[in-house]
């Protein structure tokens, strides 16, 4: 009688993992294990998504709103009986959410890596990561054959580029989604890191570094693709910086004590996390990059920050998502994929303000964010809102979205429900210089529905919650980062 228990709870533990794309181990299932209804946010696609629409299922779209949103994130992490060991890992997808003329309509294509030709060929993961140990089979002779392409996007001269952070940027075509190869600024810089959070200055110029340890790569890129400079920049310690933040003046590189201890794969496992050093912050001069200041500050862990301005008399103000510690880069992503919540503590947004006189302090807004975005316009200058996502509660992803107002000291919030995954919303400039005058517009995944779904919002009114919501026909796992284009 046991057995036959024990042996039909394991069947249908295995089944049902099977079809939300987790792996379950025997052990786990005979106790009782069967994954949850989030696990669908870290589920495998298959194959490419043609072009269809998506269904109108409230409010109405304003007549005048188009555009292009394209939205990278990992999207293949099992073949065979092998699985990635880390979030992070994922073979990216590029998802095209094209908005106009009313409605809405979605494709998606991955990224044509030689990671993902060769583990397509082998029906196996075995290019090492982030978290993910190299295999039998593995081909590494430079950075892009690690490179799972699957952390950001940006438009660049033309040219649709999917960023990731220890690798090249690859070109995309905008309008196919056809993957054209790896993008090359110079000759000599062929492989070299361009990470997957670019600065952009209001002209469209771009910052960006490339690279970590004791040295990074500081790029600096004209509006229509051209390299205009790149720097390599001696840092303080070997710190782990997935992000940087940026005045008009200034770049900004925080380096957090979870420090690199060698270079090796998986990445996670050469990083210690060593409180005891506290956090530094680099600022730079653009106009003269041998002239910096060195700020420090207590301990903290974090991914993302928000754009920089200065005031007057010289103070820095910029946001971040901070954490106690790197818990959540260090074993809970991992975990995602086995199906596991592994509680990390939450990001909260923060204001980090570095004074003329060398003190640097930061002012706690108590609430817990991530992914912060805010107006491009105003990239480098004095700003009112940060929007970001929020309200982690039950599963490892939000399921709100907020805007938080500087000025005023107060969230604008609104919460899409349990059964909502929420994806990083973008901001879209409205007609005015206004910052509440724009829009908010981003993704969910509907565990009820099992579908994604495409969401528009006022940046002044987010608490009514959208304007216009369309669903989509398939349901897409959590991406990460992205960007609007015009449509």
């Amino acid at each position: 009688m046991t057995m036959t228990l024990d042996r039909r709870r394991l069947m249908q533990a295995l089944l049902s993992a099977a079809a939300a794309g987790v792996v379950i181990t025997p052990d786990r299932a005979l106790a009782g294990a069967a994954p949850p209804g989030w696990a669908l946010g870290v589920a495998d696609v298959d194959a490419d998504i043609a072009p269809r629409p998506l269904t109108r299922i409230a409010g109405r779209a304003p007549a005048d709103f188009a555009g292009i949103l394209y939205r990278n994130g990992p999207a293949k992490f099992r073949r065979g009986d092998s699985a990635a060991g880390h979030w992070f890992d994922g073979d990216g997808l590029m998802r095209r959410f094209r908005i106009g003329n009313g409605g809405a309509e979605l494709a998606a294509r991955f990224v044509d890596t030689p990671k993902r030709r060769l583990e397509t060929e082998l029906n196996a993961i075995v290019t090492p990561g982030f978290g993910t140990p190299a295999r039998p089979g593995s081909r590494i002779r430079n950075n892009d054959d690690a490179n799972a392409a699957n952390t950001s996007v940006m438009m660049l001269g033309g040219e649709l580029l999917a960023l990731w952070e220890g690798g090249s940027a690859v070109r995309m075509d905008p309008d196919t989604l056809a993957t054209s190869g790896i993008k090359t600024f110079r000759g000599d810089l062929r492989h070299m890191p361009f990470s997957a959070h670019p600065r952009i200055e209001p002209d469209g110029s771009v910052w960006n570094f490339g690279g970590n340890g004791r040295r990074t790569a500081l790029w600096h890129i004209a509006p229509d693709g051209a390299l205009r400079a790149m720097t390599m920049i001696d840092l303080p310690r070997a710190s782990y910086f997935h992000d940087f933040s940026m005045t008009a003046r200034h770049i900004i590189i925080v380096l957090q004590p979870w420090v690199q201890e060698g270079m090796r794969f998986p990445l996670a496992q050469t990083m210690a996390w060593r409180p005891e050093l506290g956090t530094q912050l680099l600022v730079l001069d653009k106009d003269d990059l041998t002239q910096r200041r060195l700020y420090e500050l207590p301990a903290f862990a974090a991914f993302h920050y928000g754009d920089g301005w200065e005031e007057a008399d010289g103070t820095i103000r910029f946001d971040g998502c901070l954490e106690a510690d790197p818990t959540f880069g260090q074993t809970a992503a991992s975990g995602l994929l086995r199906g596991e919540f592994i509680k990390a503590p939450p990001a909260m947004l923060t204001q980090i303000v570095l004074h003329r006189d060398g003190r640097a302090s930061m002012l706690d807004t108590g609430i817990k964010a991530e992914f912060p975005v805010s107006d491009g316009r105003r990239a480098g200058l004095r700003r009112r809102l940060t929007a970001h996502v929020t309200d982690y509660r039950g599963t490892p992803f939000p399921h709100a979205i907020a805007s938080w107002d500087w000025q005023r000291g107060r969230s604008d919030h609104y919460d899409f429900g349990d059964h909502q995954l929420v994806e990083e919303f973008q901001y879209v400039p409205g007609r005015s210089a206004d910052e509440t005058d724009g829009w908010l517009v981003g993704c969910t995944l509907n565990l009820k529905a099992q579908a994604s779904e495409l969401h528009l919002l006022r940046a002044g009114a987010v608490a009514r919650g959208p304007v216009v919501s369309w669903r989509a026909d398939v349901a897409l796992p959590i991406g990460f980062h992205g960007r609007l284009a015009a449509g």
